[in-house]
């Protein structure tokens, strides 16, 4: 068999290989990281962690009071799991209070990892630009390797890069809706702009083939939450989403061919054995 490029085989066999993703100092093998509410049982948020292979759990401070006895129990159990923790200030809508919880759970957890969520609408649960990037630059000084979460807008991601920010964390679409990525093209804007940068797509992600779609443009990593802790079989959408995940990066790593406008014939006309030509007059 001829090649229009010889070197096409080992690119591939090159890209199926499994790279590690550097972040906030850590080396991670798995690309998916799993947020741990909503699941109907401890065990199955457990054996879903387990199924995605993730190695970074979000965390909510506030979902349960840590002095409570329940609090307590939930803490031990997620700490038991073994995963880099990754404590988020959910529910704060100004960069003082996002700072406020992010040194508290930076006493709880025992990391200065941190998921930076400053909501500006309650009904969208859109973050607020000016303060993210407030408390990004606060949170940095102070140590803290922060994960960012915003929206796809180009110009917020330009400053909380300049901020020092370990990760992006551009939205798909809004939190909780399962919609999939409602503006492919500023995504794609994202990570051809900030080619440096470590960008984890966050919020919106309802399926699979979702996160296989952000992963092939290139983007470090997905974060999952409600859609694996709402379906049907937990367990199951977690080995699902870690297997798009994988997919989606392997496609990115092995170059996909360039969109044409015009139809393309996958079989040449020339030298086609039994092509029919009709005989001259």
């Amino acid at each position: 068999m001829q090649l229009d490029d010889p070197t096409a085989l080992p690119q591939a066999a090159d890209a199926a290989q499994p790279d590690a993703l550097h972040v906030a100092g850590a080396r991670l093998g798995s690309r998916l990281f799993l947020g741990t509410a909503r699941y109907p049982a401890p065990s199955i948020l457990a054996d879903a962690v387990q199924a995605a292979q993730a190695e970074v759990l979000t965390v909510s401070l506030r979902r349960l009071a840590p002095e409570t006895q329940s609090g307590q129990a939930w803490w031990q159990r997620i700490q038991s799991l073994g995963r880099h923790l990754l404590p988020n200030t959910a529910g704060c809508h100004s960069a003082s209070e996002a700072v406020t919880l992010a040194q508290m759970a930076r006493e709880i957890f025992g990391t200065h990892w941190i998921k930076l969520e400053v909501i500006g609408d309650d009904y969208t649960l859109q973050p607020d630009p000016w303060d993210t990037v407030a408390a990004a630059q606060t949170l940095v000084r102070d140590g803290f390797a922060v994960f960012a979460y915003t929206t796809d807008d180009l110009v917020t991601a330009f400053k909380l890069r300049d901020a020092g920010v370990a990760a992006i964390m551009p939205w798909a679409a809004p939190i909780g809706t399962g919609a999939g990525p409602r503006n492919l093209p500023a995504l794609r804007t994202l990570r051809e702009r900030l080619p440096d940068s470590v960008l984890v797509v966050d919020a919106g992600l309802g399926a699979p083939h979702h996160a296989a779609q952000v992963m092939e443009l290139g983007f470090d990593a997905v974060l999952v939450n409600t859609a694996v802790a709402e379906a049907g079989d937990p367990v199951a959408m977690a080995r699902a989403f870690a297997l798009a995940v994988d997919a989606g990066r392997i496609a990115h790593r092995a170059l996909p061919m360039r969109q044409r406008e015009v139809a393309q014939a996958s079989t040449p006309m020339v030298g086609v054995p039994f092509w029919h030509q009709t005989a001259a007059a």
